[in-house]
């Protein structure tokens, strides 16, 4: 099923002949396709929520607002060209930053496409309420579209452009639907077409009848049988852990036998402030996260933002390359605001902590010097926290890892950003998407060094980047030597239940089969050919 592609550049002409009755019509526009996300939020959680609620944000944009009428009353433009070039404006400075805000360009190019399509008084873009199970094909699909999607419904989703860790990407995956993105030629699938999509290895097929589909899928499909405790067939403990955002996520990530949370993103509940949020207001997010895993194992991600996600409290110059730039740990470090952000965020996880009584650990993320992760542990045992580490989402902290090791009680790495350092490709990016594949062995031999390094310093080592998630991968990594993995919660059993039928040293011999690989196929195929 195809989804419903944008309006389109509307034309620039002619000029309005009441420019002020013409201006007037754009506010009401944007509080329609406000009130839509707003209601589509609500009857979600979790990832999605968060997502829908930031698009939220972005359509009440003052300024994009603003900008639009003055296009209209200054420049003669129809009201719907406003829009489309305000916001396209605005997209492209994002775009020219990188990182983070240049993924959130999309979601501003879904803005625009929303708001245009209400004013030309078109259907608006998207996908539809569905009215039978199917696979959603697409140039590309919002997050604010993925957002809403029921698995069961929409069984798969295939779009032209994104990466792997887009936002459509992860919530697809946080909604247990199969994707694949970044996948050249689907714009040839016609409508009504069968198809197959494997989501584990990106391979989309056209095949001749909805019967052979099926059959696929039914030979495909494994009921995962997992009995809640992440562990090997021969009794090696291996927690398996949440990625959440926020305490319905963590709920729903308890409920789903999450043994802890192993990444808590304690940034999204700055990105959306103006202000920096009171010792209140966090105490009160990290609260409803922790409650949920009381006398369990909670791993708090300190604010990971900086030039690439920039907060309007830190007043951080602009940079030419923000992902190279004053992110992360480093935003800490800039002397007076940074280091006071987080000393508070410190203190707020802390009490937390004490109120639930969830075992907290903290880390930090963007560390590249043993020097930075002593500075970042002193830190948290001035607020009594026990328990700190360090992301390794860095090379040089590969490198540099027994040196690390030595200064933190834990790391964990970031799959995502250390595959998009390590090849130099933006983990945005559909053409490059290829090179940030986690099966890629550069990538797996620096994790089998970081495994090294552990087993030297006894410092575990875990996982809670997008690679955790697969379980075909998973016991690949425990071969390695991490010794946690951490997921969206639709993937613990799955994982589990994969790590549960396999021996340590079968986990071993699949490392060392996809270590020794020349590209990510073959290393697929190795792991696969072990079993026969």
């Amino acid at each position: 099923m195809r989804v419903a592609e944008p309006p389109g550049e509307p034309a620039a002409g002619p000029a309005p002949a009441d420019p002020a009755a013409e201006a007037a019509r754009i506010a009401p526009a944007v509080e329609v396709v406000s009130q839509r996300l707003t209601a589509r939020a609500a009857t979600v959680s979790g990832d999605a929520r968060e997502v829908l609620e930031a698009t939220v944000t972005m359509v009440g944009d003052p300024a994009l607002l603003e900008n639009a009428q003055n296009l209209v009353t200054g420049a003669g433009r129809p009201a719907a060209r406003a829009v489309w070039e305000a916001a396209g404006e605005f997209a492209d400075t994002l775009s020219a930053m990188g990182g983070y805000l240049a993924e959130r360009a999309r979601d501003i190019h879904d803005v625009r496409d929303r708001i245009v399509a209400e004013l030309l008084g078109l259907p608006a873009p998207g996908v539809a309420d569905l009215d039978a199970p199917g696979v959603l094909v697409a140039t590309d699909l919002a997050p604010a579209d993925t957002a809403g999607l029921r698995p069961g419904v929409a069984l798969a989703l295939v779009t032209e452009q994104g990466g792997p860790t887009s936002h459509t990407a992860i919530l697809a995956r946080s909604l247990g639907i199969p994707a694949v993105v970044g996948c050249a030629g689907a714009s040839a699938l016609t409508e009504g077409a069968a198809v197959t999509v494997d989501g584990g290895t990106g391979e989309v097929r056209a095949v001749a009848t909805a019967e052979e589909a099926t059959a696929f899928a039914a030979a495909a499909s494994v009921t995962a049988d997992w009995d809640g405790a992440g562990r090997t067939a021969d009794g090696r403990p291996v927690p398996l852990l949440a990625n959440v955002g926020d305490g319905p996520g963590a709920v729903a990530a308890a409920g789903a036998g999450a043994e802890g949370i192993g990444l808590f993103r304690t940034e999204l509940a700055f990105l959306a402030a103006a202000e920096e949020p009171t010792a209140a207001r966090q105490r009160e997010v990290y609260t409803a996260v922790l409650a949920a895993f009381a006398g369990r194992p909670v791993t708090a991600r300190t604010l990971d933002a900086g030039a690439d996600k920039p907060l309007p409290f830190l007043s951080l110059a602009g940079e030419p390359n923000p992902a190279l730039g004053v992110r992360g740990l480093r935003i800490a470090r800039v002397p007076g605001a940074g280091e006071e952000v987080l000393d508070r965020q410190l203190a707020a996880l802390a009490a937390a902590a004490a109120e639930t009584g969830a075992e907290l650990k903290v880390m930090a993320p963007m560390v590249a010097t043993a020097e930075e992760a002593r500075w970042f542990v002193q830190r948290c045992r001035a607020h009594g926290i026990g328990s700190a580490g360090v992301m390794i989402e860095v090379p040089a902290a590969v490198l540099t890892a027994d040196e690390i090791m030595a200064e933190v009680d834990f790391v964990s790495v970031g799959t995502n950003d250390l595959a998009q350092y390590l090849f130099a490709a933006d983990r945005q990016s559909g053409p490059v998407a290829a090179l940030n594949d986690p099966w890629q062995p550069a990538l797996l031999r620096l994790l089998r060094q970081l495994g090294e390094a552990s087993a030297r310093t006894g410092t575990p080592v875990g996982v809670c980047g997008e690679a955790a998630a697969d379980p075909e991968l998973a016991p690949v990594l425990v071969g390695l030597g991490v010794a946690g993995l951490s997921m969206g919660s639709g993937a613990l059993a799955a994982v589990g239940a994969r790590l549960g039928g396999l021996t340590v040293d079968q986990c071993v011999a699949r490392a060392d089969a996809a270590c020794s690989a020349a590209d990510p196929v073959a290393a697929r195929a190795a792991v696969a050919e072990i079993d026969g």
